[in-house]
């Protein structure tokens, strides 16, 4: 109950105080911006870049593989999950770095954890 009421009251001074709200916002966008992180999957044979902002940048193929698709179905649909995973590894990477940013912004404006925070503040 009394951390409620702790988070209660920080949250109205943030209210109050709409600018440093939205500095710290605009502050974070622009970290997520910047952020890319890399997946791999099949040993590196896919590596895939994502951003901060969860957008998929590049998606590296070994030349070996590339080769290989076409040797037929088995081959492309290898490839097709090895990418998959690859994505999958590369957002999953990129949401420990939003969750890093987030609990120190939540820090600074001396909130707990709060889930939806990053949403409100435009990184999810």
């Amino acid at each position: 109950m009394l951390s409620q009421m702790k988070t209660m009251g920080a949250l109205a001074g943030l209210l109050r105080d709409k600018d440093r709200v939205r500095e710290i916002s605009e502050r974070v966008q622009d970290t997520l911006e910047t952020v890319r992180v890399v997946g791999e999957a099949g040993g590196g044979a896919v590596r895939v870049t994502v951003s901060g902002k969860m957008h998929v940048e590049s998606v590296e193929i070994d030349p070996a593989m590339a080769s290989g698709l076409a040797a037929g179905d088995e081959s492309r649909v290898l490839a097709q999950k090895l990418i998959a995973d690859a994505v999958n590894d590369a957002t999953a990477k990129a949401r420990v770095v939003i969750q890093m940013e987030m609990s120190k912004v939540g820090e600074e404006l001396g909130l707990p954890d709060i889930p939806g925070l990053g949403a409100m503040l435009g990184a999810g």
